[in-house]
């Protein structure tokens, strides 16, 4: 029996139901019955199976645009395409308004509790309404922004529903591994010519490796590894005294390793963590629509007492709540607390990748100076998981890039704020982090986020792209059409068969064909990378994301398209040409002195006015508002990827007035992932986003100091007397810190 057939049923069944009341009751039946078939539409199963707990009841506003759907148990399901959503929530307000008219006409309730807990009571989370309480108000225009095209809709499971998922399954998993089959030869192919030379240079006794910038660093490290190796294995050999092992525990900085001896490649950034002294525990956090997420806390084992397993897991979907505690150190030290950070990572990977260099990882670096460091990581990950949703069912898939920012960043910065007891964070971000970051931040999504942040740190920020999306392997997945990209990489996680090699390949069998196909890809190489350390920092990804996510980077209707995550495809053109011409503009001769009294006085030299008009013209195209966090930049100057030389000309020439840049800097010979994983970005990198992260801090007497910025200057707001250069731009430099 469906929902509408029960709640007719139940009606006709009611004391309360008579032919003399016949005509009061229809108008409430029809608005039921509508209610019941748009719920059921959208419901987690259909009412006839289980209890019907799950019963889509009301859709919850988040953004305008961006929703979840609440159950009747009081769970949540992920967003459907708007105009269902709207529907949904008229259809209850029109059914509360019919149940409420036909009671004030008979003296009684015409509800029973059967359809009450299906239809019109409120979920156990209450509702989002407007000022004035008119949920049909409070709905947002049934139009998509076109830069995020609606994701499809997938009901609850039935037969045609399950032969459509089997049958886009066995299409992808031949068509996709096929793609894959063509990389991997197409990344083993064109190392051929490579090996050769480095296998000719071998035999005539030269050294392939000494152009490498960092070769004798790279000897040196790779000689202390193998020294602390031994140290390790001597330490913990069963001859070994105690006293012996007492008087050898000391470590250069303090931490002393839990563990060490020969690298075993494990997918498991604690692990690496205690290499170097340190520990990580792991806490499960809920999105607003039921995802449930890993969030990893870096901590000093010396200082930190784990919370309980119970403190661990997910505390509901509600973002923002009340912190647990005031910003304490919780093993009750004289110490001052340190001030969070969140890091999140970037696109097929997870937060390991900022664990895989020792002592050099930016987690590790960040936690011994003093930061109290979490790494986040998105929906899925490697171990996908929702509140009601199971790994084959596609809705569990049906996301992009802005719930991940709508949804997934707030969550994870909601829990550490929590945790922490602090009511701001300072956030790093790298590559699809950042664009995650900088899809929430804008004035349509969710800009209260960034009320929440003491200041973003953008290392390769993804919102422009690079030449490398005119590849001809990502050409072909632009000309595509939604359909055919969906049978060829289905509706369910992106090329799956990518986990199931990580899962039976050695790991450093894994981490060199990971670096071959990542490469071959995304066109960077390993020039300035520790290669001792390489095949490590390949086991953390690839990670699960979605077909529809990569559909929204590399389909036909998106990013790849319109080649930005916040401006059009038009949009995109007018600021280049407007680019261009100021470009012109700035070659020109200056006029003399003389030449500009004339023009002065004849009223033709409206530089000044005409400068005006184009701020204010820039302004009125601005993704971001009052707002915005401070920002921070660190470009790549060898970046096919992504074009960070366009966002931050889009700062420097005032199209974001709103937009406070306390510092910036563009390395030229720094490729994608250099940022992060260089052997030289401590000391090009790393050291600068702990100034930022320190100078930014808004309370910086409450927390301890960390080393390295005694002497780091706060940053004083333009609100509170500093001062801005040109268009909003937060005086700073290219190459280093302004105190």
């Amino acid at each position: 029996m469906t929902l509408q057939e029960t709640v007719l049923q139940e009606r006709k069944e009611s004391a309360a139901y008579s032919p003399s009341k016949l005509e009061v009751n229809v108008s409430w039946d029809k608005a039921a019955a509508n209610f019941a078939g748009q719920a059921e539409k959208l419901s987690h199963q259909h009412p006839t199976e289980g209890d019907g707990d799950g019963i889509a009841v009301e859709a919850r506003f988040i953004t305008p645009q961006d929703h979840v759907l609440v159950t009747s148990d009081g769970n949540r399901l992920p967003p459907v395409p708007l105009e269902e959503a709207h529907k949904l929530n008229l259809l209850r307000e029109e059914l509360e308004a019919e149940g409420h008219a036909a009671r004030e006409k008979r003296g009684e309730s015409v509800i029973t509790d059967r359809v009450a807990s299906i239809a019109a009571e409120k979920s156990k989370n209450g509702r989002r309404r407007s000022s004035d309480g008119s949920l049909r108000r409070a709905m947002p225009p049934t139009h998509t922004n076109p830069l995020f095209p609606p994701l499809p809709l997938y009901g609850p499971p039935s037969l045609l529903r399950n032969i459509q998922c089997r049958v886009f399954r066995v299409s992808s998993f031949f068509l996709s591994l096929a793609f894959l089959g063509v990389i991997v030869l197409g990344a083993l192919f064109t190392g051929v010519v490579p090996s050769l030379r480095r296998l000719w240079q071998r035999l005539t006794r030269r050294n392939p490796d000494v152009d490498r910038p960092f070769y004798a660093e790279e000897v040196k490290q790779e000689k202390r590894r193998k020294e602390k190796e031994r140290e390790w294995t001597r330490r913990h050999a069963p001859s070994h005294s105690r006293e012996s092992e007492e008087g050898g525990s000391t470590h250069i900085d303090g931490f002393v390793p839990t563990e060490g001896g020969a690298d075993p490649l494990v997918c498991d950034p604690a692990y690496y963590a205690r290499r170097v002294g340190l520990d990580m525990e792991i806490f499960k956090v809920q999105t607003e629509d039921g995802f449930i997420i890993d969030l990893w806390h870096v901590y000093d084992p010396k200082e930190y007492q784990p919370v309980p397993p119970e403190e661990l897991a997910h505390g509901g979907p509600e973002t923002f709540r009340p912190p647990k505690q005031k910003p304490t150190v919780n093993n009750g030290n004289k110490q001052k607390p340190k001030f969070p950070v969140l890091l999140m990572h970037g696109l097929l990977q997870s937060s390991g990748a900022y664990c895989v260099n020792d002592d050099d990882s930016l987690a590790f670096y960040l936690a011994k100076s003093g930061f109290d460091v979490w790494l986040g990581n998105n929906r899925c990950g490697f171990d996908p998981q929702h509140t009601l949703l199971d790994y084959g069912d596609p809705r569990m898939w049906c996301w992009n890039i802005r719930q991940m920012g709508v949804f997934d960043l707030p969550a994870l910065a909601s829990r550490v704020l929590h945790q922490t007891g602090f009511s701001k964070l300072g956030l790093v971000a790298h590559s699809q982090g950042t664009t995650q970051t900088l899809v929430a931040l804008a004035k349509e999504q969710r800009p209260d986020l960034g009320a929440r942040l003491t200041v973003f740190c953008a290392l390769a920020p993804a919102a422009y792209a690079g030449p490398l999306i005119g590849k001809m392997y990502f050409k072909f997945m632009r000309v595509i059409t939604p359909a055919l990209f969906r049978l060829m990489f289905g509706i369910h996680a992106f090329i799956p068969f990518m986990m199931t090699m990580h899962a039976l390949l050695p790991p450093r069998v894994y981490g060199w064909l990971g670096y071959k196909v990542f490469s071959f890809l995304f066109n960077w190489s390993d020039r300035r990378w520790d290669r001792g350390l390489r095949d490590r920092m390949f086991q953390f990804a690839p990670v699960y994301v979605s077909s529809e996510s990569m559909r929204w980077w590399l389909g036909r209707e998106c990013f790849a398209h319109h080649k930005c995550i916040l401006a059009t495809k038009e949009e995109r053109r007018a600021e280049e040409q407007e680019d261009r011409e100021m470009d012109l503009d700035q070659t020109r001769p200056s006029l003399t002195a003389a030449d500009r009294d004339h023009a002065v006085e004849k009223s033709e030299y409206v530089a000044d006015a005409d400068t005006h008009s184009r701020r204010n013209l820039r302004g009125s195209t601005a993704w971001y508002n009052h707002q915005a966090p401070p920002f921070a930049l660190w470009v790549c100057g060898d970046d096919d990827l992504v074009d960070g030389d366009k966002l931050l000309r889009r700062f420097e020439r005032g199209r974001e007035p709103h937009v406070q840049v306390v510092h910036s800097k563009v390395i030229p010979e720094y490729e994608h992932l250099d940022v992060i994983w260089a052997m030289d970005a401590p000391d090009q990198v790393f050291r600068e986003v702990r100034e930022v992260l320190w100078k930014t801090c808004d309370v910086r007497d409450v927390c301890r100091v960390p080393k390295g910025c005694e002497e780091v200057e706060p940053w004083v707001r333009p609100e509170d007397g500093g001062e801005l250069e040109g268009d909003g731009l937060q005086s700073s430099s290219s190459d280093e810190l302004a105190s």
